[in-house]
């Protein structure tokens, strides 16, 4: 263990998980409920690319280190190295995180992953992209699934031979939305690097005499897809971060439906199959004959039913009765995340009663406090988003909202929609958010 005051050393702007116990950190990941590393990151308000570091041995902001120990159940001194020199190790962090590409889960960690079909959901993803150049559009609150059913479809599309990329849009930065030439070369390169292509822009890239659309059309035409005559299915997650985006959002969605209506008719573009995973309304004002979202398969991912609850408690060798699936349901309903992280933490605590989760799960002492605090953090900084919620975790009828307000909730995963009104979407959250608001 490290005693920075014993040692006489000021603490440091950085630290790194210790190469003895990056695999105890990686465990302690899934046995805390965390199907992904996203997961866990979204539950922190910490970026994607932060939480890799930590779980890959890379420095992290100390901070940062201090707060996902804490979450993970690990003594922070205990776990963390000193030993590189600090100027180079912060320089490395930044090469990483600005360079860093996740690409779909390896197949080890593909088989750790505890997954319950959405029967026919599955089987309509899977034998729409067989089919030359097609589309699909996954739309779901936040932590809902989306991520993981697209790897499942990937790893099922592996024995057709298809390449494949997943590209999640959280790892752009601020500075790739400045404007659409530098947002479509973040692109392109991102792709060229999952595929462990190399960087061809400069042969491909006419900066003076075309345009930035064209010149994408051209690298994705005359290399990604000529280099190999295998279908390729290109996964673009959390899309929903270009569409406040003014700069790109317009012309980037035009150049996706542009490259679908290409498929229609050239053999080339028919090898691309798209899918597109986002979880707010599409709210932007797009053309009608521009827009990828009234094109292709529409796919919403619903809540866990009772049987499906039940069957992942078996498969975390839980033995429940339908009574007590109920009980845990009528706390966070058919939540995939929310079910998964009580079934998780159960398992590993077995001195833990049902009972005794559900006593504590609205509150900062549950299990679910971190996940909680970080809504409440977004909620609390926007005085409409705090003022509409307090009308609707204060009544367990239907509220109508701004069309607007209702979907950013949505988005949220806070509230169902129901036709032009909303519900609080569990008790989880109309108990822990009420009295938060109450307590303001």
């Amino acid at each position: 263990m490290i005693d920075l005051d014993c040692l006489g050393l000021n603490m440091p702007r950085s630290l790194r998980v210790s190469t003895d116990y990056i695999g105890i950190v990686k465990l302690a990941v899934r046995r805390n409920g965390y199907l992904r590393q996203k997961d866990l990151a979204e539950d922190l308000g910490l970026a994607l690319a932060t939480v890799s570091n930590f779980l890959n041995g890379k420095p992290v902001d100390v901070l940062n280190f201090q707060e996902i120990c804490r979450v993970l159940g690990q003594d922070w001194q205990e776990i963390a190295s000193l030993e590189e020199n600090s100027s180079s190790s912060l320089s490395s962090s930044k090469d990483f995180e600005s360079q860093i590409v996740i690409t779909e889960p390896r197949h080890d960690e593909e088989e750790a992953f505890i997954y319950v079909e959405r029967p026919p959901i599955e089987s309509l993803c899977y034998e729409t992209l067989l089919q030359p150049g097609s589309l699909i559009r996954i739309k779901a609150p936040s932590l809902m699934g989306k991520t993981l059913l697209i790897s499942k479809v990937l790893a099922k599309l592996t024995a057709q031979k298809f390449r494949k990329v997943y590209l999640n849009f959280h790892l752009a930065e601020e500075k790739d939305f400045t404007n659409l030439d530098k947002f479509l070369k973040w692109f392109c390169v991102s792709i060229s690097q999952s595929l462990e292509l190399e960087n061809k822009l400069t042969d491909y890239w006419d900066g003076e005499f075309s345009t930035s659309k064209v010149n994408c059309t051209i690298y994705f035409e005359k290399y990604l897809l000529a280099e190999n005559n295998k279908p390729l299915v290109l996964c673009l997650d959390e899309v929903e971060r270009v569409f406040d985006k003014p700069e790109v959002v317009s012309d980037f969605l035009g150049l996706l439906r542009a490259w679908h209506e290409q498929g229609r008719v050239r053999p080339i573009w028919k090898r691309l199959r798209l899918v597109v995973a986002h979880s707010t309304e599409v709210y932007i004002p797009l053309n009608i004959n521009e827009s990828p979202f009234n094109v292709g398969v529409l796919i919403e991912l619903p809540e866990f039913t009772l049987e499906q609850v039940r069957d992942l408690a078996q498969l975390h060798d839980l033995d429940w009765t339908d009574a007590q699936v109920k009980q845990l349901m009528e706390m966070v309903g058919g939540h995939p995340h929310l079910v998964e992280r009580a079934f998780s933490h159960l398992k590993v605590h077995k001195n833990i009663s049902l009972e005794q989760l559900l006593q504590t799960a609205a509150t900062e002492e549950g299990i679910y406090s971190s996940h909680l605090r970080r809504l409440w953090r977004v909620i609390e900084q926007q005085t409409e988003l705090l003022e509409a919620l307090k009308k609707v975790v204060t009544t367990d009828t239907l509220v109508s909202l701004q069309p607007m307000v209702a979907y950013k909730l949505h988005s949220m995963g806070l509230v169902d929609l129901k036709g032009n009104n909303v519900i609080t979407r569990c008790n989880l959250y109309r108990q822990y958010f009420k009295n938060r608001i109450e307590a303001v």
